[in-house]
């Protein structure tokens, strides 16, 4: 045990280590200066005129007319069934017919 603290006093005086001075207060990333109600503030005026602008623009967005298409011609050939299916003659979610 005392070679390792033989060792570690030789490692720190290498290092040009010795008596350290006390740590500084630590930063984080905003300056203790800075007013967190401001910047509160001030994100919330952004956040109320965003939602403004995107309510805004989503109703001149919605409220433009869009093209109509004329439909498409009834197809015959894509509803052939060859084989009756094993609920009946009629498609599961189609109203039944009656013969």
């Amino acid at each position: 045990m005392a070679t390792a603290i033989a060792r570690s006093v030789l490692r720190t005086t290498l290092r040009g280590g010795g008596p350290r001075a006390p740590a500084s207060k630590r930063t984080f990333s905003s300056s203790a200066h800075h007013d967190d109600a401001y910047e509160t503030a001030k994100w919330e005026k952004i956040t109320y005129a965003g939602i403004a602008t995107c309510t805004t623009l989503a109703i001149f967005i919605l409220s433009k007319g869009h093209a109509h298409h004329e439909e498409p011609p009834a197809y015959p050939y894509m509803h052939i069934r060859n084989k009756e299916f094993p609920w009946g003659p009629d498609g599961l979610f189609e109203a039944k017919k009656h013969h």
